[in-house]
């Protein structure tokens, strides 16, 4: 089961190629933050923000209520969500 899991976005690392560090439950991990809209802004506004995150991309930013929310509920599921943690631990954005 593929899910998107909620995580914070701790800096941009990489302006150019659209990196930025996520944490995701005490997980760290570089994931690709360009298929966010950004309206022009800095890409720094995208710090401390919540977003979805999915195959090693940002889908979406969400606000901390919803990510709460979803992190309890993907909690509750205990093995499945697990498993996703322990793929995010395993991946890397190169």
């Amino acid at each position: 089961m593929c899910l998107a899991i909620p995580g914070r976005v701790v800096e941009v690392l990489d302006d150019a190629n659209q990196l930025a560090l996520i944490d995701v439950a005490g997980v760290r991990r570089i994931v690709n933050v360009g298929l966010l809209e950004d309206d022009g802004e800095a890409s720094d506004a995208l710090v401390g923000e919540w977003v979805l995150i999915h195959v090693g991309f940002a889908l979406s930013r969400i606000d901390a209520d919803e990510a709460r929310a979803t992190l309890e509920l993907l909690r509750e599921m205990g093995s499945d969500y697990d498993e996703q943690l322990n793929e995010l631990r395993a991946s890397a954005i190169e």
